[in-house]
């Protein structure tokens, strides 16, 4: 195939040049298909710079305010689609540049004054990025109050806990689901600290050495809401850690969605049948009429690899640049907005799943009876008579030996019988050997208690109010 060639002139860089640019390379090096999703945060960046020039005296009144007139303009077009993304012109800013100098002529070419693309795009990402921080919070935060709702209304209702997937003590689902509010509390404090680093500002770096016009880099960082200016020019056009970290952050939120998925998936399985999911979360099969499949967390599960790629792909891509920007880091918008992507449908859907979840109580209770949950409490009862711990464990241990060999429960057998691996045990214990007993009994902050867990679930909403 021949390909189609385009002037030298027609570029922005085109003065150095001598040979066109081939439509392969053309299409190889744009990023406007994918990165005009920035052009709100360009154009605020580009009329933050603009204010300041005119402040410095460095562009005139008139060219400030024909600047913001055609910005108006584009804006406009780009919320209405009629503003026509061009692949000859690479990226979200030429476009706009670009735009902008066909509506206003020269004023918009003085616009580019003090400034390069790499500082300007750099900006654009931090600016794109703080917004999708702000928003995953708010989704973070909704999917919190899913779990307490659904914690609060089972916040006596016992199922086992496991360790190794073995039952291994009473617990209540609604301490269970408390424990990712945990999970996603962390995760909001670990997005909250990477906003911060997040949010400096690059612009000002022009290409990597900064530039000889007098400019405000401290009026253009309140008008655009930073929090610091990024102090070297070379490191604010080059690195890209900021979005690693975000990524590494919402890799570790992924993590947690996929711990809860993978509960879901056993829990709704008939084997145990502690949960089901709403329908509209579900699919069926094209050949086995009965199934209902658990497909939303299935391909969160999936979905949490993904986005540990797109973490491996920038750390990969970061490792061996040489200060200061090279074109690998155009590479790094895509991992990133799917990234942000991913997790932001993720988020939203499980808000609004978690709600939906039916419990199912009798399975529950039967699970626990399955298992010799209630043994520990009966180590700690022997304990509390005054056996030392591990002599307190080998007896129960026999007893439990035995439950098995007879297929019975602990609480099935006799106060003769369970005298007969300790001498302590007296009518008492059969008060220890019930779940309620057993929940009840760890009834400080932390435990299962009941009384404790609806403590927990008070406090959890405290901390996400204030």
């Amino acid at each position: 195939m021949t390909e189609s060639i385009q002037p030298a002139a027609d570029k922005a860089w085109s003065g150095r040049f001598s040979e066109p640019v081939s439509d392969l390379v053309k299409r190889y090096t744009a990023s406007v298909f994918f990165d005009q999703r920035m052009w709100r945060q360009d154009i605020r960046g580009s009329l933050a710079h603009a204010r300041m020039l005119a402040q410095q005296n460095i562009i005139s009144p008139e060219d400030l305010a024909a600047i913001e007139h055609g910005m108006a303009t584009i804006s406009q077009e780009i919320e209405q689609n009629k503003f026509q993304w061009n692949l000859d012109d690479e990226d979200v800013h030429l476009n706009i540049e670009k735009r902008l100098t066909t509506l206003i002529g020269d004023a918009g070419k003085r616009l580019h004054t003090g400034r390069s693309r790499n500082d300007q795009v750099a900006t654009d990402i931090r600016l794109w990025l703080r917004d999708a921080i702000d928003g995953i919070d708010h989704l973070l935060i909704s999917l919190q109050n899913s779990l307490l709702a659904l914690a609060e209304s089972h916040s006596e209702t016992p199922l086992p806990g496991f360790t190794h997937l073995q039952v291994a003590q009473p617990v209540t689902f609604g301490h269970h689901l408390l424990a990712y509010f945990e999970m996603f509390q962390r995760d909001r404090e670990r997005f909250a600290d990477c906003r911060r680093r997040v949010n400096h500002l690059p612009l000002g770096a022009a290409a990597l050495a900064g530039t000889t016009f007098p400019i405000d880099r401290d009026a253009v960082a309140r008008a655009l809401g930073f929090d610091a200016l990024c102090e070297n020019s070379l490191d604010a056009v080059s690195d890209r850690d900021f979005a690693i970290e975000f990524c590494a952050t919402a890799a570790l939120v992924m993590m947690h969605i996929s711990r809860l998925s993978e509960e879901l998936i056993l829990w709704m399985s008939p084997r145990v049948g502690f949960i089901d999911l709403p329908d509209r979360f579900c699919t069926g099969s094209s050949i086995m009429p009965q199934k209902k499949n658990p497909d939303v967390p299935e391909l969160a599960r999936g979905k949490t690899g993904r986005v540990y790629g797109h973490l491996t792909a920038l750390l990969t891509l970061m490792k061996a640049q040489p200060l200061a920007y090279n074109k690998d880091n155009q590479e790094d918008k895509e991992p990133l907005f799917d990234t942000a992507d991913t997790l932001t449908d993720t988020l939203r859907i499980f808000a609004d799943m978690i709600p939906g979840i039916r419990v199912k109580p009798l399975a529950m209770a039967a699970a626990l009876r399955q298992g010799y949950a209630t043994a520990t409490d009966l180590a700690d009862y022997l304990v509390k008579k005054g056996l030392p711990f591990r002599d307190a464990h080998e007896a129960v241990a026999l007893a439990v030996r035995a439950c098995e060999t007879r297929q019975c429960e602990l609480e099935s057998l006799t106060l003769e019988e369970l005298r007969t691996f300790s001498p302590l045990i007296t009518e008492d214990v059969f008060a220890v050997l019930t779940v309620s007993g057993s929940l009840a009994a760890r009834n400080h902050r932390g435990g299962t208690a009941p009384v404790q867990v609806q403590a927990a679930i008070a406090r959890a909403h405290q901390r996400l109010n204030g």
